[in-house]
């Protein structure tokens, strides 16, 4: 299972475009900076848009396709499922708040 991800930082909604396996360990990474790189050198923490795809060709063929789109696409894309740019932390952990992965928030 692979997942085409997008973040963006709160203040300047600066964007970032990712691909993944495992999206809770994703956002751990990313709310923690446990990892150096794009999300923790712009503060890229908060999820807004996920898709999953079953097999890792038909993942990266789209997050290439989204890549090449202008930012007002991307931001309609967003907001089909998500006009209030809300942080889907939540949506996919369970109730308690633990990271299905075992992480703690």
């Amino acid at each position: 299972n692979q997942i085409v991800n997008i973040w963006e930082e709160r203040e300047s909604r600066f964007q970032g475009l990712g691909i993944t396996r495992d999206l809770v360990r994703r956002v751990y990474q990313h709310r923690t900076k446990a990892t150096p790189g794009f999300a923790s050198r712009y503060g890229v923490s908060h999820l807004v848009w996920f898709e999953n795809f079953d097999d890792p060709t038909s993942a990266i063929t789209r997050e290439k396709e989204i890549k090449k789109w202008r930012r007002d696409w991307k931001i309609s894309l967003i907001e089909e499922t998500n006009p209030h740019w809300t942080d889907l932390y939540n949506s996919i952990t369970n109730s308690t708040g633990v990271m299905d992965s075992g992480f703690a928030p």
